[in-house]
This record gives C-alpha cells, sequence and structure tokens, in this order.
C-alpha cells in the first residue's frame, strides 16, 4: 500500500493531501537552508544568523504540531462522522517521529556531532530529558505502527500507543521550558493537548461526542484550563505578575491569547457536529446516484 493510496488500491485524496502537509515544512526548510548557504557572505539568510538554532526550533515545533494532529484524528472522525479519516492517523504520528528525530539530529550537528556532549546535556538538562524520553516513546510507537507489528501484538498494541497520551504530555512541558519567556505557542499545544484530553474523557465517560452541548461545555473548559496555564506559568516559572497575564487574556490590541483560539476550535468543532446531518445528505446523494446508474446499467 502506497501513502497516498486506501487499503483497497485507490488513490485517495485525503491522504495524498496529509503526505503532502506533512513533508511540506520539511521541504521549505531544505530550501531556506539552501538559500541562506549561497546568501551573500555577511547576510542572515532566511533562517537569520543562527540558522541551525532556528531549524532545531522549526523541526521541535512542527513534531509537537504533528502529534496534536495526531491525537485529533479519533474525536474529529467521532464528531463529523468521518471514519475514513483514521487513515492518516499513521502517517501523522510518522510525521511526528520525523521531525522529532530532525530535531535531535539538529541539536547534535549544533554541537559538532560531539556524542559525549550530546548525552551529557540531555542527562544534565531536564528539558532535555523530558524531551528525549517523550522522543523515546514516539520511536516505540513509530516502529510498532507497522500492520505486522499490530497483528503480532494484538491486545497489547492498543495498550502500547496509549502512552502517546504522556508523550504528548512531556512534549508540552518539554516545549515549555526550552521557550523561557516567551510562550505563546507552547500555550496554545498545551491548550489543544487539553481540548483534546477533555473529548476523550466525555467519550470515557459516556457523553456523545455529537451532542453540540457537551461540545460546547468542552470548549469553554479546556479555555479556561489554557488561560489558568498560562497564568501558572507566568505566576509560578517566571515572575510575571499573573493579573497582568490574566488582562492579556481580555484584550486583543496587540495579540489573541491562546485561550481564545482553544475556544474558537471547540466551537468550530461543535459547528462541525451540527452541520452532520447535512453532510451525510450530501454525501448520500452520490451514493444515491452511482446505485442507480449502476442498477441501470445491469
Amino acid at each position: 500500500m502506497k501513502p497516498w493510496t486506501d487499503r483497497s488500491g485507490n488513490f485517495s485524496p485525503l491522504k495524498a493531501a496529509v503526505l503532502v502537509g506533512a513533508c511540506l515544512p520539511a521541504l521549505l526548510l531544505g530550501w531556506a537552508a539552501a538559500d541562506g548557504t549561497l546568501a551573500p557572505a555577511g547576510s542572515l539568510g532566511p533562517l537569520g544568523a543562527r540558522p541551525i538554532t532556528e531549524a532545531i526550533h522549526q523541526t521541535g515545533d512542527w513534531a509537537i504540531r504533528f502529534l496534536m494532529m495526531s491525537l485529533a484524528v479519533t474525536p474529529l472522525r467521532r464528531i463529523a462522522n468521518w471514519p475514513k479519516l483514521i487513515m492518516v492517523r499513521r502517517m501523522l504520528g510518522l510525521a511526528a517521529l520525523f521531525y522529532a528525530l530532525a530535531h535531535l539530529t539538529l541539536y547534535a550537528i549544533d554541537l559538532k556531532l560531539d556524542l559525549l556532549r550530546v548525552v551529557s546535556e540531555i542527562a544534565l538538562r531536564v528539558y532535555l530529558t523530558i524531551g528525549f524520553v517523550a522522543l523515546l516513546g514516539l520511536i516505540a510507537l513509530g516502529s510498532t505502527s507497522t500492520d505486522a507489528a499490530i497483528r503480532r501484538l494484538g491486545k497489547r498494541w492498543n495498550r502500547l500507543h496509549k502512552i502517546v497520551y504522556p508523550i504528548g504530555l512531556l512534549a508540552a512541558l518539554h516545549f515549555f521550558i526550552q521557550s523561557k519567556a516567551d510562550v505563546y505557542e507552547p500555550t496554545l499545544m498545551a491548550g489543544f493537548f487539553l481540548l483534546l484530553m477533555f473529548y476523550r474523557l466525555a467519550h470515557w465517560r459516556g457523553f456523545a461526542l455529537a451532542s453540540p452541548l457537551v461540545l460546547v461545555a468542552i470548549a469553554i473548559l479546556a479555555a479556561l484550563g489554557t488561560a489558568a496555564i498560562e497564568y501558572a506559568w507566568y505566576g509560578i516559572a517566571t515572575g510575571v505578575p499573573p493579573g497582568r497575564v490574566l488582562a492579556a487574556n481580555l484584550q486583543f490590541s496587540f495579540s489573541i491569547r491562546p485561550a481564545w483560539w482553544v475556544l474558537a476550535t471547540g466551537l468550530g468543532a461543535t459547528l462541525l457536529a451540527l452541520a452532520r446531518p447535512w453532510l451525510s445528505r450530501q454525501d448520500a446523494a452520490p451514493r444515491g446516484r452511482r446505485a442507480a446508474r449502476a442498477a441501470a446499467e445491469a
């Protein structure tokens, strides 16, 4: 089975689009690196004055973004009643692993491939230790993502792949600590992770993810939780007065805070649930016409 085909061997526009999207950041990063290499002496280039450092940050950013996308597949499949979405979960997870490995590789290159120093830094710096443990977890998931591994592991495969949740938590924590003062995107990723975990908790407790009321409640709780995470981080880790953080969430002059983006995403999922009947009718109409044509031709 090719990355752009479904299990029956037919071309899948969904898988092809996700494949292109997964490769695009790496291609753009490679182009920027090549363009910087060819830039005149003294030029900052597309990746700035420290291109390796910028590439390290970008690959790490994309690793956690694709990890969040992979975690979003199951809730979105339930909310939108879109079973075929499950086809791209493996691809998104492998993309997260690829960018995480690139993140570590570029870090080693930045240290002149001094592996002893790389190991020492990972062991001595807490945020690097956390990130490395998350990477080991991704490697375990990636190496057991094949159909053969699923058959071999049986029920143990599901138990093993539940470690994706603590991996997501560790990845968010690593992102927070290494970001230091500017934690806008780490807060956003933590908020999305919280939103996705609320979806899973609601499903586990027997709430229907097709219910708009349930989805609105989850969106509000996740947004409040995101604001609380940002409040706690600035108040405890950086010493910035927490009141200023809360006030910033109510002002839109300079930027929209992560809590509002999480709320908007949750409400978007609610609208998707409300549109389910219409989407089902739209999907059923072409199938009905194809069935009618087939019957006529027979």
